[in-house]
């Protein structure tokens, strides 16, 4: 992808492109079980925020198979969810429910280590729960938020990542809280709770997967010094934002 942008603002970002949303998946996966080993090593709790998307799928399955492969140790390792429906667990529009399926159940990752976002319980108390349960799990830096060590968010065809869409109001925009409540959502449906921009602020590493048709445009916008959309805000804020992304 060609960029017109000063070369201080390309620090920013990576871009990392692949032929195929497969071996985009691979490549991530792959990626992401050497940070859970470096972790192992040093000692160190692993973090992860998760989130679904159609390509989530791709990166579950990969991620559980070269895990097994590997026998990597998911010992240490603390799962969290970058966004979640208002809906039961089992439920076919929860990210947790495709998570269990596709990674948690094929690695027997035990319960004390997945940190769900209760979106069968009312929003707002289940976005407060889930805030002190990230700060009493994840260390804590100078203004007492919580650090991930990785977030892996997909990117939606307007820009958006996790629940964090456009035209969000003030109180999503300049939220303080780790997880907050989003109302209309654009998408269905529409009540919603997600990691917020300064949580995504916070985190060590963030990594973006973007695959399919349509979404070029909104990523070039995104890549852009006066970017307007989500991931654009989410790259300002940040140093070295990540992005993998295949276009079909």
């Amino acid at each position: 992808m060609n960029l017109d942008a000063p070369l201080a603002w390309l620090d920013k970002f990576e871009l990392v492109s692949f032929n195929s949303a497969e071996d985009l998946a691979a490549r991530v996966a792959g990626d992401w079980l050497e940070e859970i080993e470096a972790a192992g090593r040093a000692g160190r709790t692993h973090c992860v925020a998760l989130s679904g998307g159609r390509i989530a799928l791709k990166f579950f399955a990969a991620a559980a198979e070269q895990a097994r492969a590997r026998a990597v140790s998911f010992n240490h390792v603390h799962i969290f969810w970058a966004d979640e429906r208002c809906v039961p667990p089992d439920h076919g529009d929860s990210n947790f429910a495709v998570a269990r399926q596709s990674l948690l159940a094929p690695l027997k990752i035990p319960e004390s280590q997945v940190h769900r976002l209760r979106g069968e319980t009312p929003p707002q108390v289940a976005a407060d729960e889930a805030a002190a349960e990230i700060c009493r799990v994840a260390p804590l830096n100078e203004n007492a938020r919580p650090v991930l060590d990785l977030v892996l968010l997909g990117m939606g065809e307007d820009g958006h990542v996790a629940s964090l869409f456009p035209n969000a109001p003030a109180a999503v925009l300049n939220g303080t809280s780790p997880f907050l409540v989003v109302e209309n959502s654009p998408k269905p449906p529409p009540r919603r709770i997600s990691l917020s921009y300064g949580a995504l602020a916070a985190a060590r590493r963030v990594w973006i997967l973007v695959a399919g048709g349509g979404k070029e445009a909104s990523l070039r916008e995104s890549l852009s010094p006066s970017g307007k959309t989500p991931l654009g805000r989410v790259i300002q804020s940040r140093v070295r934002t990540k992005i993998f992304y295949f276009f079909s």
